[in-house]
């Protein structure tokens, strides 16, 4: 019995080392450039702790740019296949885009509803729900939610001014969390959160956990992300439970009382119950409460968490360049004296250097850091004999290209200029991707926009901003983020 246990175990080891060493040799055999990867993490040794996510992209992205249009990683045993050609991205994004429509995020609509998502869904369930939402982020829509957005604008600058009378050095990044908090909870959930006033509010602090949950379990998430199938037979979520059964409840009870009480408010949370009651030929079965509840859910994390990482690390930009911060502040008074002194949506479309200002923030700092898009069927690269194979997992090192010198000369500078017409005009349309690129680029880039346009256009009427802090990069989580606050100094205007 032992003989035979000893021979069972020794033929279960040697066809486990040759499975692991088969998937840690696919880029090798292939010829692919490529790091030797380490069993059992593949290339993320260190993810979260000695390096970020993005870090590893970009040092990978200056060793291998140049030998080819692609390199190879893995992330644990599965291949990844990283993108650095702008033209091969123009394919995938665009002109072959049916290849790849999917993003392969992990979600588990089962046990856990808002993980399914129309950012996380893909194929027949993913087409479907974006041609319902898509009507809901036009510019007309946005004009419509301009007011609620305006007047959280002008309480956030009321908050700041008793702020600076009392101390004129600010920690700005938290601040920044509760505007947009107060911002989506309003125009997603139908509530007024009052986090501006209230840091404790109930909406802020479950908005709170479910971030720093998510950037505190990167390996986690990359678990599920390459073991999907196992981690929805383990029943893995992507959203913690008690923040889950918040954000749904509160849906489910704004609804109702929406419903019940023929109120209307003329935000997203409205356009919602449209889609929901409003069947037709396009939308035949309308939106389910868990859909509704799994896309109001998105607005928090493609909301006040992308839209208050930006604005902390354009802020911190205006106060690090005088120059830049008086020009826009010029820009938005002279735009305004156009406009008879009122913030309006027409008025916030003509602020073109607001517009510059927010692209090079989005340049610098790209805080969806990575696109992730998974390959349908074969597809052979064009002009060469490269077959990408089906099931491979599609990796657009944004950060790497916005921060590519041959790209973008003396990237590490904080230029608005770069972003001029002129200048746009002579780069390659695939060198900007804050918001993704083609069909399935962010759905929310109007919305986002607008809160940003808001928020700088408020503060910077009213407060002029230094600082002598320096900013560090965070190596936790996806999205790019600080490490630790950013202390601003204010002084009325």
């Amino acid at each position: 019995m032992l003989f035979l246990a000893v021979v069972f175990f020794v033929i279960i080891a040697t066809l486990s080392i040759h499975y692991f060493k088969r998937k840690l040799s696919y880029w090798e055999v292939r010829g692919v450039n490529h790091e030797k990867p380490s069993f059992p993490f593949g290339n993320l040794y260190g993810i979260g702790k000695e390096q970020s996510f993005s870090e590893l992209h970009m040092r990978l992205y200056k060793k291998f740019k140049n030998k080819a249009p692609f390199f190879g990683m893995y992330m644990f045993l599965n291949k990844m296949l990283v993108i650095t050609d702008l033209d091969l991205l123009k394919n995938i994004f665009i002109k072959d885009f049916n290849n790849f429509t999917d993003r392969g995020l992990y979600h588990n609509k089962k046990d856990d509803p808002l993980s399914a998502n129309v950012s996380t869904v893909d194929g027949k369930a993913w087409k479907i729900m974006r041609s319902k939402l898509s009507p809901t982020f036009t510019s007309a829509k946005m004009k419509f939610m301009f007011p609620i957005v305006q007047r959280v604008g002008d309480e956030f600058a009321e908050v700041l001014k008793g702020m600076v009378a009392q101390n004129s050095e600010i920690e700005i990044k938290e601040l920044f969390y509760r505007f947009t908090t107060d911002i989506i909870g309003t125009c997603a959930f139908g509530i007024e959160c009052n986090s501006l006033k209230d840091p404790e509010a109930e909406f802020r602090l479950h908005g709170k956990k479910l971030v720093d949950d998510l950037n505190s379990k990167i390996l986690k998430i990359v678990f599920q992300q390459n073991f999907p199938s196992l981690a929805r037979f383990l029943k893995m979520r992507f959203v913690k439970k008690e923040c889950s059964d918040y954000f749904m409840r509160i849906v489910r009870e704004t609804v109702h009382y929406r419903e019940q009480n023929n109120i209307r408010m003329n935000d997203f949370m409205d356009l919602l119950i449209d889609l929901k009651n409003n069947t037709n030929g396009d939308n035949p079965e309308g939106l389910t409460m868990d859909e509704i509840s799994a896309q109001a859910f998105i607005f928090i994390l493609g909301g006040f968490e992308t839209s208050a990482s930006t604005m902390g690390f354009l802020f911190y930009e205006l106060a690090k360049n005088q120059d830049i911060q008086d020009k826009l502040r010029s820009h938005i008074n002279s735009v305004l004296e156009d406009h008879g002194g009122v913030i309006s949506y027409e008025s916030m479309k003509a602020m073109t250097y607001v517009e510059q200002v927010t692209m090079e923030s989005l340049r610098k700092y790209p805080i969806a850091s990575e696109i992730f898009r998974l390959t349908k069927e074969d597809y052979k690269v064009p002009d060469s004999n490269f077959v990408i194979e089906k099931g491979t997992n599609i990796l657009i090192p944004v950060r790497s290209i916005h921060s590519d010198p041959d790209i973008y000369p003396n990237p590490e500078i904080f230029d608005p200029e770069r972003f001029s017409i002129q200048e746009i005009t002579k780069r390659h349309t695939q060198s900007f991707l804050g918001f993704g690129d083609g069909p399935r680029n962010c759905i929310g880039l109007r919305f986002a926009k607008m809160q940003i346009f808001v928020g700088v256009v408020s503060l910077l009427r009213n407060f002029k901003f230094t600082t002598n802090d320096n900013l560090t990069i965070s190596k936790k989580g996806f999205i790019l983020q600080s490490e630790g606050g950013l202390h601003l100094t204010m002084n009325a205007l």
